[in-house]
């Protein structure tokens, strides 16, 4: 008699735009003991080779949902989002990798601990360089008002992303930091996450031309202003944070000033990666 196919505890979403160079790369990388549903959103791509993997993605290596006009890669997650039936969602950009086996250790994680909303990992840099980003173990609120050290990719609970609306942004038409936002969101809801352990990697980070982060930062105080208005209870309670958080003392004091709200000052891009090697800020070491 033949046993019934077991059913899949976790999507990946994948939002693609014009992407195909790394695309299916990225698929490929979902290596996994268990069956894992694949849904690539693609963001309104025009680029033929970009269509064409798309094209060979839907004869069954994925679920592709293909976008009228371009909204972004929050809009995209969140409109996968509505595709997918399991209990847990993995978020990974077209141009970075999963680490094989590494969706289903998480899962594990988060069924040992429902009180839980995500799982992460470290990060795994490759590109311009090679370094492991230490990813911090709990969901500091001081911390993540002021920047973002948390994974794009991570293993989310699906009933902690849909009571949250997924990736969406109310306040502002910009696009950018989504992911950031999200984990005010989950700051300011007081939840929960569990790590994976130190120098476990949850997934692979290319870091190649201008990423869309690096898009973002162009439009820095407008998105940061917007974020600080979407989560008033956050910042209200900014103090309280600030007692709690684990960072010691010389950075909560400094956290405020080398982040937040203030405009970059010159050579600050080309000499944080130095500052991230040698770990004297970010807690990153070379892999």
């Amino acid at each position: 008699m033949t046993s019934p196919a077991r059913a899949a505890r976790i999507s990946v979403l994948i939002p693609c735009y014009d992407d195909g160079e790394h695309l299916a790369e990225a698929v490929a990388s979902i290596r996994e003991s268990e069956p894992v549903d694949v849904v690539v959103i693609d963001d309104a791509s025009s680029d033929p080779r970009t269509l064409s993997v798309l094209d060979g993605l839907r004869d069954g290596e994925a679920t592709v949902v293909s976008l009228e006009a371009n909204g972004g890669p929050g809009r995209a997650r969140t409109l996968g989002l509505a595709r997918c039936t399991t209990p847990y969602v993995f978020p990974l950009d077209a141009d970075d990798l999963a680490e094989p086996g590494v969706l289903a250790e998480m899962a594990d994680r988060l069924d040992a601990d429902p009180g839980a909303a995500a799982c992460v990992g470290d990060i795994l840099e490759f590109g311009k360089h090679t370094l492991v980003r230490a990813v911090p173990t709990a969901l500091d609120p001081y911390r993540v008002a002021y920047t973002n050290e948390y994974p794009v990719s991570a293993l989310f609970r699906r009933s902690t992303l849909d009571a949250l609306h997924g990736w969406e942004r109310t306040s502002t038409t910009l696009t950018g930091y989504e992911d950031w936002n999200l984990w005010m969101d989950l700051a300011q809801q007081r939840e929960r996450i569990v790590h994976l352990g130190a120098g476990r990697i949850g997934y692979r980070r290319r870091l190649h031309g201008p990423r869309l982060n690096a898009t973002a930062k162009t439009r820095h105080a407008a998105l940061y202003r917007a974020m600080r208005a979407d989560h008033p209870y956050l910042f209200e309670q900014i103090r309280e944070h600030r007692r709690r958080s684990d960072l010691p003392p010389h950075k909560k004091l400094l956290f405020p000033l080398v982040y937040g709200a203030r405009a970059r000052w010159p050579m600050e891009e080309r000499l944080k990666p130095w500052a991230d090697r040698l770990g004297w800020w970010t807690g990153a070491s070379r892999a």
